[in-house]
């Protein structure tokens, strides 16, 4: 009697066998090629979206594919357990962070276990934890000693709701990206991480960086921005101090007209003391939020100081204005202005009426008109005294070798990069292993007195920190001076915690140090698979805090994560799923209707990973309905069983595939063509189309008729065998169950990758495609060893190529081997 399929029984059976024999359990063996590969690890929502499942699908494929193809693979999972997503969410329903995080992950774990991923459980990581955080602390604190870290009063990003600062990318139209207030700028201490003493080195090595997306590299180079200018001065007009300014086109310096201050900057700061519009203009400026990125469409509004400054070359007395489109983030917070042949400018020179002195001509646009845009191409200099003519590069030289024989400026080399500020004005994180003494200044903390434990229990209204109203976490003493002293109250960044976790997962149970040299075995991580969105910031600082730990000896390689795949999104109806479209599609239904396996497959099967995925009911039903078929036609042959046995034993019969009909030696022929396909497949990561050939195979042994019953059986069999493994990274459940009912072989997960026989590849026939000027016309098949000459009569011989060439003339007919014949025609 036939078994139906029920998948819950099945993959709860493959899922206990797993479990029993710890399968996922890896070590070190370097008799074996290491694979570590590794998703991007979730923040504990609780509830598991098909964003995620899709996500962490194609790691587990990856993964379950390269242990089959006799790897040594690692697989890992992690919880992103602090920051202000646990934290809001917890406010909101009315919890404690911690009780909410730790439940979460509780259930999140269970889903991803109903799933069937191959994670090694056994190095699971919650950053949350006091047993991970406190070697970041210990790290922070090594850095400090050496100069890498530092403090000092910055303006921020300010969400009066989230009471926290915000990273310029989490301020959306000016206002908070969770809460939706109106972010305020505002100067407040923060610590720094020295990611600029690491530009050269992030930017250079994004060269070593082969399989990373195009795009993401791109991300990072232009994030980090290097540029090549020189800083030059500009003396004040009523006394000796002097401003400083950087550019990359000293070779339009005759051009500026004015300079431009950052709201932020002191001596705007000084100018507005006795100027009530001046500081009404600077808190005007604080409720903006700029980036470079809206620079460009903004309106530029300004006020002029009052100031004045001297032009190095000309002489000539020029203006100080306050400008709104000026960032204090970037180079010294002053730009010197030249509307004539910068966009941003120009707008500002128009609006309020300041002169506009084109210096530079290009050939490709003579007559340009300056009343209507800046020209921003290089070119020739004009108007420019003693560099008339030049052309870029010589300026260049030239100008910057007058202002430094003459100090007024230098050459130097700039980055867009600005330090890593990691403070956060917040409870659940890791608390900043810092003192402040007022004797001694700021102390890092011992490290033998870490971690410092984030307390867990302490009661939480949202509203503020309960870190800076506990005494008993805030108050301590000096470790130099032993005087009373306070500790830092506010909390790392999360991205602290995700810039270094990969490289926990190989010593997660070291407990004496960050990391030992199990580190270095498992990384960098071969296979990373994450969202775009991720693309500049996690993995910027993962990058810079890999070179750190390797500076520290910790790790031996420069890069973090060798290939990169950033998959694409999940749709319904055009839409990203989301709870306020309500257009989401709950993993967890379908899995209780349809099983894993099913769930796995549609995400699969729908689209390449790369491209985003667009939800289809009856795509699920479809994949069910293939494993359905699959079961069934494995229930109907179970004498596959007492095949293996005897291939085993060596009892089967020899076959001489040379003298089976030809229906058997072409099935047998397209098996292996599928098998080599899928094996490219597989590595070009085009997982659809493995899954379109595993349907192939059930489709081709579906048709064999049994004319011969050792033939019919052997390919069967062998079919079965190399379709089962081809699905088993994608649905490792029912192929598991019907791996071991016919005693292939104990687990699938532990059975060789099928190899392609070539042998079987071969046929005494060939097709070829049949073009008459270069159009398809036909096709033919051919004896394979026939010659130019018999190949060339018998396509010209074809009645369908008939029409086209009667009455012709028949110029030459070209032969691409085992490929197309194209013949060309011309009138007579």
């Amino acid at each position: 009697m036939e078994q139906p399929y029920l998948p819950q029984e099945v993959e709860q059976e493959a899922q206990q066998f797993w479990d029993y024999h710890q399968s996922f359990t890896v070590k070190e063996n370097l008799s074996k090629e290491k694979f570590f590969c590794l998703a991007m690890m979730p923040y504990p929502s609780g509830q598991l979206h098909m964003g995620h499942v899709r996500n962490y699908t194609i790691a587990d494929v990856i993964a379950r594919y390269n242990r089959m193809l006799g790897k040594n693979v690692m697989q890992p999972m992690a919880w992103d357990a602090f920051g202000l997503p646990a934290e809001n969410a917890a406010i909101k329903h009315k919890s404690h962070p911690a009780a909410w995080t730790y439940n979460n992950i509780k259930q999140m774990r269970k889903q991803f276990q109903r799933l069937g991923f191959a994670y090694d459980w056994s190095r699971e990581i919650a950053t949350c934890k006091p047993e991970y955080y406190r070697w970041e602390q210990q790290l922070f604190v090594k850095l400090f000693k050496k100069g890498l870290v530092y403090r000092k009063l910055s303006t921020v990003n300010w969400d009066p709701v989230d009471q926290t600062v915000l990273a310029n990318e989490q301020v959306v139209d000016g206002k908070g990206w969770r809460s939706g207030a109106v972010v305020e700028r505002r100067d407040i201490p923060q610590w720094f991480l020295k990611i600029t003493a690491y530009a050269d080195e992030l930017l250079d090595d994004i060269k070593k960086l082969d399989h990373w997306p195009e795009q993401v590299k791109t991300m990072q180079s232009n994030w980090i921005g290097r540029s090549e200018g020189v800083t030059l001065q500009f003396p004040f007009e009523d006394s000796e101090d002097i401003l400083e300014t950087f550019t990359t086109r000293p070779d339009t310096l005759y051009g500026v007209t004015y300079l431009a201050l950052s709201a932020g900057h002191p001596l705007v700061k000084a100018a507005a003391k006795d100027n009530p519009d001046l500081q009404a203009f600077i808190k005007e400026c604080s409720f903006i939020q700029v980036s470079e990125a809206t620079v460009a469409t903004m309106e530029k509004k300004g006020m002029d100081t009052g100031l004045r400054v001297i032009h190095p070359l000309s002489k000539k007395s020029l203006p100080l204005w306050v400008a709104n489109f000026v960032l204090m983030d970037y180079g010294t917070g002053a730009v010197m202005s030249v509307p004539a042949h910068d966009q941003r400018d120009f707008e500002f020179a128009q609006k309020y009426d300041l002169p506009i002195q084109p210096v530079i001509k290009d050939p490709q646009h003579p007559n340009w008109d300056y009343t209507e845009s800046a020209m921003t191409s290089k070119g020739t200099l004009i108007n420019s005294n003693d560099y008339e003519g030049m052309d870029f590069d010589r300026a260049f030289d030239a100008i910057t070798n007058h202002l430094e024989a003459r100090q007024q400026g230098k050459r130097e080399v700039h980055f867009r990069l600005r330090d890593w500020g990691v403070s956060r004005q917040r409870y659940w994180g890791a608390p900043i292993p810092m003192i402040h003494c007022s004797e001694c200044g700021p102390v890092p903390v011992p490290e033998n007195q870490l971690p410092v434990v984030l307390p867990e229990d302490l009661p939480y209204d949202g509203a503020n920190s309960p870190l800076k109203t506990t005494p008993e976490f805030y108050q301590t003493a000096c470790p130099d001076c032993g005087q009373r002293a306070e500790r830092e109250t506010d909390t790392f960044d999360t991205f602290m915690e995700s810039a270094w976790y990969y490289t926990r997962f190989a010593c997660r149970n070291q407990t004496d140090a960050m990391l030992d040299d199990r580190a270095k075995y498992w990384t960098p991580v071969d296979h990373y698979i994450g969202g775009v969105e991720h693309a500049i910031l996690h993995l910027l600082y993962a990058r810079f805090i890999h070179k750190v730990l390797r500076d520290e000896g910790l790790l031996n390689s420069d890069e973090p994560f060798l290939r990169l795949l950033t998959q694409g999104m999940v749709l319904k109806d055009g839409a990203k799923m989301s709870k306020s479209k309500g257009n989401v599609v709950d993993p967890n239904t379908l899995i209780d209707q349809y099983g894993a396996d099913t769930v796995r497959l549609f995400t699969i099967f729908a689209a390449p990973p790369e491209q985003s995925l667009e939800w289809s009911d009856s795509g699920v039903e479809g994949s069910h309905r293939f494993l359905r078929r699959l079961w069934t036609c494995a229930q109907e042959n179970t004498w596959m069983k007492s095949y293996s046995q005897l291939l085993k034993d060596k009892q089967a019969p020899k076959i001489d595939w040379a003298s089976v009909p030809q229906e058997y030696q072409k099935s047998r022929r397209e098996l292996h063509l599928i098998l080599q396909q899928a094996h490219s497949d597989y590595d070009r990561l085009q997982f659809n189309t493995v899954v379109s050939g595993c349907m192939k195979i059930l489709n081709l042994t579906s048709k064999l008729n049994p004319k011969d019953e050792p033939c019919y059986q052997h390919l069967l069999h062998e079919g079965f065998s190399i379709l089962l493994r081809l699905l088993a990274p994608i649905a490792p459940h029912i192929t598991h169950a019907l791996w071991r009912q016919f005693e292939f072989g104990e687990a699938i997960i532990d059975g060789p990758w099928p190899k392609t026989n070539s042998e079987a590849m071969r046929t005494s026939e060939m097709e070829l495609i049949l073009q008459v000027n270069g159009k398809l016309r036909d096709k033919i098949s051919i004896d394979a060893d026939s010659d130019n000459e018999c190949i060339e009569k018998q396509a010209l011989a074809q009645e369908r190529i008939q029409p086209y060439i009667e009455n012709k003339v028949i110029k030459k007919v070209i032969i691409v081997p085992k490929r197309l014949v194209n013949i060309v025609v011309g009138d007579k």
